[in-house]
This record gives structure tokens, sequence and C-alpha cells, in this order.
């Protein structure tokens, strides 16, 4: 499999599927709400619609959140699979503070091997793939391909890219944590992180950035004990994985695995290694 090609078709998908969010973001938008009471709005569905059809020409399955979710029977004969979440964080989307990602991973036999995560407003790129790193490219490098996104090649792209961890001689223990969704066990885990190192530092922000502050080095770890979805994490774990650092399920104390019968993570760990 050439993870170069998959690689550059994924990030195409991510982009294109940024600006379908940000033409209804500018709008006056309705939310609607799932059984489970997250919200949803049709920059979600516009957002999938998009990756689908930028990703189709693999002939490989999708597992997006807000596409049809094809039975376990069926996905177990599945060797790999697209999973994506086109819109991470539409809590933030909803209060417009831009705190939110389009997530897309490619899984092959349980295991993440290419994850891909945008910020549609603030123009971050994280990317990864297996046998080829983990990168970044900052906004201020990155705006000038947004338009020209579908002509640029990989490595015109790379050029700009910075391989991570970025960040690696920082003194005191970051710990990111979520801006909507902070749990009691997670404050009493901070609490503990407290008596081990000599100075703990609390950073919040919204969506899978939190798993990317972590392999970029901006954070030491991510804890997260609370629900989250298998598209919710994947795309993390794989750049993740390619920078060096793990997400860890709490129950397993493995590395999380995906497509499994239960699309709902168990609790977790990012964490640098």
């Amino acid at each position: 499999m050439n993870y170069y090609t998959l690689l550059h078709q994924t990030i195409i998908a991510s982009v294109l599927a940024g600006k379908e969010i940000l033409e209804v973001y500018d709008t006056k938008f309705d939310v609607e709400y799932k059984d489970d009471k997250s919200p949803v709005t049709l920059a979600d569905k516009k957002a999938s619609d998009k990756i689908i059809e930028e990703l189709k020409q693999f002939n490989i399955p999708v597992l997006s959140e807000e596409g049809f979710h094809d039975n376990f029977k069926t996905r177990n004969t599945w060797d790999k699979l697209w999973i994506v979440d086109p819109l991470d964080g539409t809590k933030e989307f909803v209060k417009r503070n831009g705190e939110f990602t389009v997530n897309i991973a490619l899984v092959e036999n349980n295991i993440p091997t290419l994850g891909v995560i945008f910020s549609p407003v603030f123009k971050d790129l994280y990317f990864a793939a297996q046998g080829i790193g983990s990168f970044k490219i900052d906004r201020k490098d990155f705006i000038p391909f947004i338009d020209l996104i579908e002509t640029s090649t990989l490595e015109n792209l790379m050029s700009f890219a910075k391989k991570l961890p970025i960040v690696v001689d920082r003194k005191n223990y970051v710990v990111v944590a979520s801006r909507s969704h902070m749990s009691t066990e997670t404050y009493e885990h901070i609490e503990k992180l407290k008596r081990l190192h000599n100075e703990v530092q609390i950073v919040t922000t919204g969506s899978s950035i939190k798993m990317c502050w972590v392999a970029e080095g901006i954070a030491n770890e991510y804890p997260r004990f609370g629900p989250t979805m298998e598209w919710d994490t994947a795309a993390g774990q794989a750049i993740l994985q390619e920078a060096g650092a793990s997400l860890i399920d709490f129950e397993t104390k493995l590395p999380m695995k995906y497509n499994r019968e239960f699309l709902l993570n168990h609790w977790f760990i990012a964490k640098r290694n």
C-alpha cells in the first residue's frame, strides 16, 4: 500500500471538508441533537459527504460518525477501513470558538496506520503515516496552500512540514484537558500528577487538538476519563504513535484497537513515552 498517495489524498479530503464546514460556520446554522444529546449540524453532514467522495477512489470502506454504520458482522470482514469524524468538536463549532477539527484515519487490522487532523479555522495541519513519520504544518505556512490544495504535491507540502515532536526541552509537566468534557475522575487524576511532579500546568482546548499537542510536545499527557468514540481518537492515535507517543486504553493497558464490535472507547491516556 502506497502511504504517500493515501496521505496526500487524505490531506486534500480534510481541507476540502474544512471548506464545507466554514461555509456553514459563516451562516446562521441550525443545531439538531442526536439520541445521546450530542449536537449535529449541516456542517457535519456536508463534511462527511465530501470526505467520502474524495476517498472513494481507494475502494476502502468508510466508518464515519455521520454516515451509515455497518453492523459488526460486516465490519469484522474488513482488514482496512477509513474512520472519520468530519467535524470533531461540534460543541465548540456551535460556540464558534474555532476549536474543532476534521479527523481522518486509515485503520488496518485494528491499528491506525495513517491519520490527518486539520483545523478549518486556525489552519493548522497535523498528519502521519506508518513508516513516514508524524508532522505539522503551521498555519502561517499552510494558509497559502488552502486554495491550491488540489494541485499541490505532497512533496511541496512536506517541504514546509516540521517533524513531531517539535517541543522537547520543556521543564514543567503539562496536562491538556477537554474544554467541554472535564470529569471528576480527570480532576482526581490531575491531583495525583501534582503530587508526582513539582509543577503541573493545565491547558484546555476542544477536539482532537489535545492529542496533537501531546504529539507535538506542547503537553506531556491528555487523560480522558469519559466517553469518546472510535472516530474521536483514531487519527490522533496515528499521529501520536509516529511521534513517539501513545494512546493507551485504560482497561487493556495496551494501545487502543479499532473497528471493534462496540464503537464506544474505554477511558484512555494519550502520553509522551
